[in-house]
């Protein structure tokens, strides 16, 4: 597994926990990728990896669609539960 090069950054309090919980479930960035743009969230890899670093603001509707890619709630992506 790759570290990462750069610190995490402060745009979103959800990056990391989106982070931790694919690899939690073995799912590769490209494999998330694929299943959100199934279900209508236009990203690619360097967003991903921006949003997953922290250094990308996270949309509402893709933090929707990535709780339930995730199988996880809003509020445990957001760190409130």
């Amino acid at each position: 597994m790759r570290k990462r090069k750069q610190p995490l950054g402060t745009r979103n309090i959800c990056g990391e926990r989106i982070s931790i919980r694919r690899k939690q479930i073995g799912m590769k960035q490209k494999d998330l990728l694929t299943q959100l743009q199934i279900r209508g969230v236009d990203i690619n890899t360097s967003g991903l990896s921006k949003l997953e670093g922290q250094v990308r603001s996270v949309l509402d509707k893709e933090l929707i669609v990535l709780s339930e890619v995730l199988d996880v709630s809003v509020l445990w992506l957001l760190g409130l539960e």
